[in-house]
């Protein structure tokens, strides 16, 4: 019987080694911020294999959406080769069985290996990942990591973040915060830099997205994609730009919560997604978005007692059209149930198509921005959503379509929708006189806070 060495047929390149000899010597935690065509899946294959022969457990590689994992990884061939690319990391010999239909390998030591996404993380069954890829990590939803790091430090598992950058989003900061860390291996790696394409190879790369994608957009994909620029924006995003305005204009800051206004909720309401929920308040002509909630598996009750903690003085909680939809069995709404939480809420009525709404919302989104100061560390998880809120590409026609991307953004962008397009209809605007008598009933101070007056005082309001 021959003799099976791994990585199977396969060297690191020059720059490659640096990675791989970090996580040979114990490295648990490896961000890779490389550019495109520098072989990233490629290496996490090869790791995965070695590991999962010499430690019986479970290894996930995840990509942003469960339904792209097929073609980004299970179908890709090494056009070198001919061959698929998880055939030659994990070979015949190795394996029990490969299930298509799942993506999932199971190994003759008893070890799996399995394709998932990050939009169903939390819903496989069976036992817990000690190896995790996670890739285009700047796509992914970031609450993914959330719940994986417990698990894996719990079980000395490792975990390999593998990306192109998308802006100074979830992955800005783990940048920032972990190439200074010990426990950490950290490399960013430009196109420029790895010898992989020549000088003439990267130009005609850069020409070919200015053909596709116009001359700004393809610029600054080949930024993103080559260059690893942080400040490259964000292709088809609906609001990055506006985003990066404020962020600018310093008017992503602390924003306090000022007692002399209502705060009032926009809500995403999920079933099998998360819920959503943005706090806000209307000063004069300014909309300060104060704080922002989210979480997925807890029931009405659970929201509405922690909208009551934060000890707000409240006005309104608008809620998307379908909350009215009643349940057979309860003939009970949403709507019905977060009233008798003692909730004041108000429904959005919708008009026509949902494709309409949604365009509808997201130009109201747009005409608001100009008037927002947002809470930057409250307000963190919402911000990177609204910067990733982008247009779904046709890449055969090489066009947008007119509808968003269904992703881990979708969820947070709708809320605040519903925030725009439900905010025009508040009473008073906000005005404090409403909220006198609860104020007195909740025992709250009738006048700013320090921390508010000083930020009233800033803006020039009263």
């Amino acid at each position: 019987m021959n003799e099976l060495v791994l990585p199977n047929n396969w060297n690191p390149r020059d720059y490659q080694l640096p990675a791989w000899k970090a996580l040979e010597s114990g490295k648990r935690r490896a961000l890779l911020l490389w550019h495109r065509r520098a072989g990233k899946d490629d290496v996490c294959l090869h790791w995965a294999a070695t590991q999962a022969m010499q430690r019986v457990g479970n290894y996930w590689h995840m990509l942003p959406q469960y339904a792209q994992a097929r073609k980004s990884v299970w179908e890709a061939v090494n056009p070198r080769t001919g061959k698929r690319r998880i055939d030659e990391a994990f070979p015949d010999a190795i394996c029990e069985t490969k299930r298509s239909q799942d993506m999932f390998i199971r190994f003759k030591n008893g070890a799996t290996w399995q394709l998932v996404g990050s939009d169903t993380y939390n819903s496989l069954v069976g036992s817990p990942p000690i190896g995790v890829t996670a890739s285009e990590w700047a796509l992914a939803d970031p609450q993914a990591w959330a719940y994986l790091r417990p698990i894996l430090l719990e079980n000395d598992g490792w975990a390999v973040f593998i990306t192109t950058v998308r802006g100074k989003n979830h992955v800005w900061r783990m940048y920032d915060g972990a190439k200074d860390d010990p426990d950490w291996f950290v490399q960013l790696l430009r196109a420029d830099e790895t010898g992989t394409l020549t000088p003439q190879q990267l130009e005609k790369e850069r020409l070919e997205y200015q053909r596709e994608y116009g001359h700004e957009d393809g610029d600054a994909l080949f930024a993103q994609e080559y260059l690893c620029d942080w400040n490259a924006a964000i292709i088809g995003s609906y609001y990055g730009k506006m985003i990066r305005d404020l962020e600018a204009a310093g008017r992503v800051c602390s924003v306090p919560y000022d007692p002399q206004a209502l705060v009032h909720t926009a809500w995403d309401l999920g079933l099998n997604d998360q819920t959503v929920i943005w706090f806000f308040q209307v000063v004069g002509m300014e909309v300060h978005i104060i704080d922002y909630l989210e979480n997925s598996g807890q029931p009405l009750a659970w929201y509405a007692g922690e909208v009551s903690k934060r000890g707000y003085a409240y006005g309104e909680h608008i809620l998307p059209h379908d909350a009215e939809a009643r349940e057979l069995q309860t003939n009970r709404s949403r709507t019905d149930t977060l009233r008798a939480l003692g909730l004041n809420v108000r429904v959005l009525k919708g008009q026509g198509a949902e494709r309409v709404l949604v365009a509808d919302g997201i130009n109201a989104v747009r005409s608001i921005l100009p008037r927002c100061w947002f809470d930057k560390t409250k307000c963190e998880k919402g911000l990177d959503a609204l910067k990733a809120y982008r247009r779904e590409r046709d890449e055969n026609k090489k066009t947008f379509h007119d509808r968003p991307v269904h992703d881990w953004a979708s969820d947070p962008a709708d809320g605040f929708r519903y925030l725009a397009l439900g905010m025009d209809a508040l009473p008073g605007a906000g005005r404090i006189e409403d909220a006198e008598g609860f104020r007195a009933l909740r025992g709250l101070p009738s006048r700013a806070n320090n921390d508010a007056k000083a930020f009233r005082t800033k803006r020039g309001l009263r």
